[in-house]
């Protein structure tokens, strides 16, 4: 026997949330269904005895006053002003990110400084003189930043990331990341002083709830279920296609299969996973093109240090192919309750695939090499670990290949043809979207089933754009 609905949301990460959220606001009857015990998605806090940490840190700044307005309902006094700190280790020493020109030349000493500037001086020559194609993100930073500091920063760190050639990575992504920022803005910037129209990027303080980033996501799922239902540990594994609308969404637990039915159906599912889950089979056109749609999956490594601080600050970027993580964070220099006290942790990011060796690795192994590694990097001694804990995410990154929009575009014509199905978040949109943009899009989705018209490729703001990840 089904579940009967007005409304069934896929997936219960932010976008799922907010959908969900709203939609119960105006009465509607509504559940949502999560794969893992927690919802959240990447927005999740982890507690670990005394220890809290993200999955990655998870900064929020939005110039939406909707969105402000959602959160400061959801979440009021608990938010907390944070100031940021993002460095670059590399070359042995730490660099300011974004760059600062004094701190550069100075670390990189007057030659390579002179070859970067000479680099960008001719690069930005050859933008004035001719129209050069632009089409993967080697393209992008080569004109926007010259050769040289696309070879020292961004070529490795890019391929850390999504472990294919810089040369195969779409424009998309490196333009969506850092539009704005240029070599020649950072140098006015640090010798004239020039505050004026900054990018969002380079905002200085943001703000983070109190007790980590998951309290958004636990204070939505609370409210949702004064109304509705949110259903954990519960996976989509097939849905029933009739006349170009969904009728049905068959689900199992641990224990048994769960049928829902739907006037409407919200998905932030994988939109690879959600093409191959649709019954009748889409065209083979669409399943080739939704199998080459690709995600790159991490892994966070937190180890608990018995010190009370090992850095200064938010981020700590590491390009180098000798590092094998690319980023870290302390969460204690975001909340000091994130940490008991006279203790911190740091929390590691690796970016991986499934059958890659690095993923194939026990927790342990990865445990005693991100400790080895940053004690050998100074951020600790051996003596003060305390321990440490893994947790892989699959799907993390839409991974935006070089004519990834062709395949794109031929599952969404798809998608778009069933008339009561809508996706929506970073997974479900194949888009690289912030916090903000991926509540946005599910509000605006809820909105849309409301009986708004609005368009969700509208979501995508480049004026504000998060970190290099």
């Amino acid at each position: 026997m089904s579940r009967a609905y007005d409304v069934l949301i896929l997936g219960g990460g932010l976008a799922g949330l907010s959908c969900g959220l709203k939609l119960s606001g105006y009465g509607r009857n509504i559940a949502v269904i999560e794969k893992e015990k927690d919802v959240g998605g990447l927005a999740r806090t982890i507690e670990e005895g005394e220890f809290r940490f993200d999955l990655g840190g998870h900064r929020f700044f939005t110039k939406n006053i909707e969105i402000q307005n959602f959160l400061e309902e959801i979440l009021g006094d608990q938010f907390i002003e944070v100031g940021r700190s993002s460095k670059i280790f590399m070359m042995g020493k730490c660099f300011d990110y974004p760059l600062r020109a004094t701190n550069a030349f100075l670390g990189m000493g007057p030659e390579k400084s002179f070859k970067i500037i000479l680099d960008y001086a001719v690069e930005n020559i050859k933008k004035r003189l001719s129209k050069t194609d632009i089409v993967s993100l080697e393209d992008w930073v080569v004109q926007n930043f010259g050769r040289s500091l696309f070879e020292i920063y961004f070529k490795d760190y890019s391929e850390k990331v999504w472990g294919i050639d810089c040369s195969d990575i779409s424009k998309d992504w490196v333009s969506q990341r850092i539009n704005g920022l240029s070599l020649g803005k950072a140098m006015k910037k640090a010798f004239l002083g020039n505050n004026k129209n900054d990018c969002a990027t380079l905002i200085k303080n943001f703000r983070y709830p109190r007790e980590g980033i998951g309290v958004l996501s636990r204070e939505m799922k609370r409210k949702i279920e004064e109304k509705g239902r949110v259903f954990t540990e519960l996976k989509a594994e097939r849905i029933s296609i009739r006349n170009n609308r969904v009728v049905e969404v068959k689900a199992r637990n641990c224990k048994s299969d769960l049928y829902f039915e739907a006037e409407n159906f919200i998905s932030s599912l994988p939109v690879n996973l959600l093409v191959n889950i649709i019954k009748p089979r889409a065209p083979s056109e669409v399943l080739r093109a939704a199998d080459k749609l690709k995600f790159r999956d991490t892994i966070i490594v937190t180890v608990f240090i018995n010190k009370h601080k090992a850095t200064e600050e938010s981020w700590i970027y590491f390009p180098e192919k000798d590092i094998p993580f690319g980023r870290l964070h302390e969460p204690k220099n975001w909340s000091s309750v994130m940490a008991p006290k006279g203790k911190t942790s740091l929390v590691v990011e690796y970016f991986s695939s499934r059958g890659e060796k690095l993923w194939q690795n026990d927790d342990e192994k990865l445990i005693k090499m991100t400790a080895e590694k940053l004690v050998e990097l100074g951020y600790f001694e051996k003596h003060e670990l305390l321990g440490g804990k893994v947790i892989r995410v699959r799907d993390a990154y839409p991974l935006f290949k070089v004519g990834y929009k062709e395949e794109l575009d031929i599952v969404q014509n798809y998608l778009e043809n069933i008339e009561n199905l809508i996706t929506i978040g970073r997974s479900g949109r194949f888009e690289y979207y912030n916090m903000d943009h991926a509540l946005e899009s599910g509000i605006k989705a809820a909105e849309i089933v409301l009986g708004k018209n609005y368009n969700l490729n509208k979501v995508l703001d480049n004026n504000y754009l998060e970190e290099m990840t």
